[in-house]
């Protein structure tokens, strides 16, 4: 059996690491040229990217979201329907995906109400009537079909739909980032604004199902606490072609306790209402 020379055996040892060493390289600059095609950065701007990538917006979007278990805050609600307006103060407690909970002052405690996924109870003293069931109360007024998700994402600035499920398609705008749902078959058919510098959502409008009516909801500011951006200041537009009616939410002091109790027990003598 002929033996190569010593000096031939390491040239070509040499050569074949030199290969496994290129190789290597090839394969790892392939993997990060692959995972950069799937995954497009969106950063922060003044103005929205045209033909931005939806998906990776989206999930820059989610990320906004306010990561909290446990919120209160004193609230300066304000209703005008263009003929009257009146103020009201809202002492709002809230437990993620569990219990929100009202109690509202005119000077002295008048009304109360407790929101859960199961239904909603309210009651208030001035003509001492109280109501316990679905989500009619809050939808009736309005024709509207909120339900628990839909008033806690409301008050967390949070959108109804998530832009993560399903497919998106960007509105070009030179303020926003407009996404549009398609092919949804949600009650709600959305058209969410969001800012392109803090990713976080602006304005959310909706036609309702069945009717001429707008419904509006734009978050005017945003406050940090605890390193969670929370709205500061919401407004919610009703047009139903004719008349507008306006609610306008003022946070006038926000916190996130650790613990948070929830009292509502509706007064004996009271009378039960019904839709």
């Amino acid at each position: 059996m002929e033996t190569l020379p010593l000096s031939s055996c390491g040239l070509l040892c040499f050569k074949m690491k030199c290969h496994k060493i290129i190789f290597r390289f090839y394969l790892i600059g392939t993997i990060f040229f692959l995972s950069a095609c799937k995954s497009v950065a969106v950063l922060p701007s003044k103005t929205p990217v045209k033909k931005v990538d939806v998906s990776a917006l989206a999930y820059k979007i989610k990320a906004t979201y306010p990561k909290i278990n446990k919120l209160r805050s004193r609230i300066r609600a304000i209703y005008d329907d263009g003929k009257r307006e009146q103020q009201v103060i809202i002492q709002l407690r809230l437990e993620t995906q569990q219990k929100i909970w009202m109690s509202a002052s005119m000077v002295i405690p008048v009304a109360k109400l407790l929101i859960t996924k199961e239904g909603v109870s309210f009651y208030e003293k001035f003509q001492k009537n109280f109501f316990k069931g679905d989500f009619q109360l809050i939808n009736e007024p309005f024709n509207t079909s909120f339900s628990f998700n839909d008033i806690e994402n409301l008050l967390l600035g949070k959108p109804f739909l998530d832009p993560t499920v399903g497919r998106w398609k960007q509105i070009s705008n030179p303020q926003y980032y407009i996404l549009i749902p398609q092919g949804s078959k949600s009650n709600f058919q959305p058209t969410l604004f969001f800012d392109p510098t803090s990713f976080l959502l602006k304005e959310q409008r909706f036609l309702i199902p069945g009717s001429l009516q707008t419904l509006i909801i734009s978050y005017k500011n945003h406050q940090r606490i605890q390193d969670r951006q929370i709205p500061q200041e919401i407004e919610i537009v009703i047009f139903d072609g004719q008349q507008t009616k306006k609610v306008t939410l003022d946070f006038t002091r926000t916190d996130l306790p650790n613990k948070l109790y929830f009292p509502f027990e509706i007064p004996e003598g009271y009378n039960q209402i019904s839709f």
